[in-house]
């Protein structure tokens, strides 16, 4: 893992971050090794278990020589697993953890399905349900960092549950609340 404070990543530092890990897939058909930009890539073998970084992996799995194992992917069940969890068990305050690179792996989902919505209408209808879940519960989450922001400060507990980006976002909102509540209150003299 890279070494920059989760607090002063930015969107795209997360997206690098998860691009640059490493994944397992399963190889769908068999290839020689592969040499790409610095890297080398083992040769394939149809139906074992390999591990490249994301990006190497996606490339793979768009050329139909591979697959990935289900816990990389996103699907529509495990979206409204988290959006009841969220918008139905988490009441208040309450925030509860996502799976680790939920963003980056949404923004994918939602791409690969536009894509296919292009050519195939019941792609579309599935975007936009996930879509709409997905807005959903980032309004959710979204409301529950602000409230946390403009309470004291929050313990490791409770910001442990937040995703790399959300908790930036937080250490953002936290810090500039303090600042307008020391200076909206501040005492004047009048001369």
């Amino acid at each position: 893992m890279y070494l920059i404070e989760s607090s002063l990543l930015s969107i795209d530092d997360v997206d690098f971050e998860f691009e640059n890990t490493t994944t397992r897939f399963i190889a769908l058909s068999n290839l020689q090794e592969l040499k790409l930009v610095g890297l080398t890539v083992n040769s394939l073998k149809k139906g074992k278990t390999s591990e490249a970084k994301n990006w190497i992996a996606l490339r793979l799995v768009k050329s139909g020589h591979a697959r990935f194992q289900d816990e990389y992917s996103m699907n529509i069940v495990s979206l409204n697993k988290i959006h009841w969890r969220e918008t139905k068990l988490q009441k208040g305050r309450r925030i509860s953890s996502l799976p680790e690179f939920f963003y980056p792996r949404l923004r994918r989902y939602l791409g690969e399905l536009k894509e296919k919505a292009t050519s195939d209408v019941s792609f579309a209808i599935e975007y936009d349900r996930v879509d709409r879940l997905a807005r959903d519960i980032a309004h959710c989450r979204l409301k529950k960092i602000v409230s946390l922001s403009a309470s004291p400060s929050q313990t490791e507990n409770v910001l442990g549950s937040l995703s790399k980006e959300e908790r930036n976002l937080y250490d953002d909102l936290h810090s500039k609340i303090l600042k307008w509540n020391s200076k909206i209150l501040r005492i004047r003299s009048i001369k």
